[in-house]
């Protein structure tokens, strides 16, 4: 039963990107990369990974389509006619689909019990992080402790690309230097529609509450800061889309915006300097309590609290850049 779901999935991504390509219209064609993210997220849960399932469903089909709705007030509403080399693009794209078929002959049987990572890598971390870490959550103890550089590179990536973005949008100073008192009060994009406005009032508050719970209880179940952080920018977009971007930028002002985009950055990179400090390594938790189990929950706990802070600034404030152009 659940190949022939995976398999009806399938087809829908298949039948869903055919239309995104052959589509003129921008609009339609945000609309369905929000459902092919959807999609996704759904085929992510069927490979039970829900961890990357809630990402893609909250910045895939969520906070993605927001920007590019916003980006497409910016453009014309349907794409500019071109000389077209439908020729060569189905050439590129038959060769990679062939490339990718190919090498997939090469790959173990999903679940495989004999495939090498299930032989060597998997089970020793199903052995020893329950020994080392205490956490049930095996994905969350592997990315905060065993790929704990690699994990604050991604943060660095995510903080990154934020600034970029705002640099990239033209504005001078960006987000930080707006004020308040300067954004059209009631400039809402949802809040004339009555269905949408009473819907999210009712579920922006679940959405945040749920935010926090995937936040502090990534270490038991599918969550963490980048899940949490998704989510709850997500939930503070929704309010600017009904209520107006002036009334969710006076409960997350410009100055917070930005603090956020490095403080998340700061305290993921501060509990590493503190553990060399207290004599270890760099992100040793270890050294943060006399127990090294708890010193590593602690560690863990705070790493993944700065990586939501930052992925919640680096969104909101990429959706207020964009925000601020179209006006």
């Amino acid at each position: 039963m659940t190949v022939l779901f995976g398999i009806f999935l399938l087809t829908l991504l298949v039948v869903v990107a055919i239309g995104i390509v052959r589509t003129g219209n921008l609009f339609t064609a945000v609309m369905l990369t929000g459902i092919f993210s959807l999609l996704m997220a759904a085929n992510f849960f069927v490979l039970d990974a829900a961890d990357v399932a809630l990402t893609e469903a909250a910045v895939g089909a969520g906070i993605s389509t927001v920007l590019l709705l916003g980006g497409l007030a910016l453009v014309p509403g349907r794409e500019r006619n071109r000389r077209r080399l439908h020729g060569l693009a189905l050439g590129i794209v038959s060769l990679i689909t062939l490339m990718v078929v190919y090498a997939t002959f090469e790959k173990p049987r999903l679940g495989d019990p004999s495939a090498p990572v299930h032989q060597h890598v998997a089970p020793w971390y199903l052995e020893q992080t329950p020994i080392l870490v205490g956490i049930p959550n095996v994905v969350t103890a592997v990315l905060g402790t065993f790929r704990g550089y690699d994990t604050l590179g991604e943060v660095i990536v995510v903080f990154t690309a934020g600034i970029g973005v705002l640099f990239l949008l033209g504005l001078p100073g960006a987000i930080g230097s707006r004020k308040t008192e300067e954004v059209q009060p009631g400039n809402s994009y949802l809040g004339h529609h009555l269905i949408p406005q009473i819907v999210g009032t009712l579920l922006i508050p679940f959405i945040l509450l749920f935010a926090l719970y995937v936040q502090f209880h990534g270490e038991y179940g599918p969550g963490g800061g980048f899940q949490a952080g998704a989510i709850f920018a997500a939930g503070m977009i929704l309010y600017s889309l009904i209520a107006g971007e002036r009334e969710a930028l006076q409960v997350i002002t410009p100055r917070v915006l930005i603090g956020l985009m490095a403080s998340g950055a700061l305290l993921f990179g501060g509990v590493g300097i503190v553990s060399m400090l207290l004599g270890g390594n760099f992100l040793d938790y270890n050294m943060l309590a006399d127990n090294p189990v708890a010193g590593q929950q602690w560690g863990i706990l705070i790493i993944e609290l700065g990586v939501g802070i930052t992925v919640t600034g680096v969104l909101l404030a990429v959706y207020h850049a964009f925000a601020a152009r179209g006006r």
